[in-house]
């Protein structure tokens, strides 16, 4: 595990991690619960650096069921999802704590938004740097380096650390 980054507190059975356990992944995001021949197995959570986690039932390393828990407390659900759908495009600060004063918005559901640095976007886990084609954590820290696909999505969907004037665009 020393070199993987990985570190693990737990029971171990004929050497290899088996039974409850903490293990620890180089990114700080961390799984309490059981384990088998050294895969998550069993009831368990990971803690997610931002607060977020992920509670779930494991086999062999497969989660087979589960539920997401946002940081601020909101539950994923995939079905009958009520949070920014097509109807109600509120962030679940906005649901919880109202609406802002008119022509205060509310950028993310984080009030007040992080900061971008100039060039980067908020992917969502960290920054993205278009140059580098790195994303890293919040504390600037290593996390991977993007394919074209995330890329693509990055530059399409996330937000920008710059203010960019688009103009109006007619309907075609």
């Amino acid at each position: 595990m020393e070199v993987t980054g990985s570190t693990y507190l737990g029971d171990y059975v004929h050497g290899r991690i088996e039974g409850r356990g903490r293990y620890t992944l180089p990114t700080e995001t961390k799984y309490n619960g059981t384990m088998k021949d050294g895969m998550f197995h069993g009831k368990g959570t990971l803690y997610f650096p931002n607060r977020s986690k992920y509670e779930g039932i494991w086999d062999c390393g497969i989660s087979k069921e589960g539920k997401y828990t946002f940081a601020d407390g909101l539950e994923f659900k995939d079905k009958k999802w009520h949070y920014c759908d097509g109807y109600d495009r509120r962030f679940y600060t906005e649901i919880c704590s109202g609406l802002k004063p008119a022509g205060t918005s509310q950028l993310t559901n984080l009030d007040p938004p992080r900061t971008i640095p100039q060039g980067c976007y908020d992917c969502g886990d960290g920054f993205y740097n278009t140059n580098t084609r790195v994303v890293t954590d919040y504390k600037l820290r290593f996390l991977r380096n993007a394919d074209d696909d995330e890329h693509e999505w990055i530059i399409r969907t996330c937000r920008k650390g710059w203010d960019e004037i688009t103009g109006f665009k007619p309907k075609q």
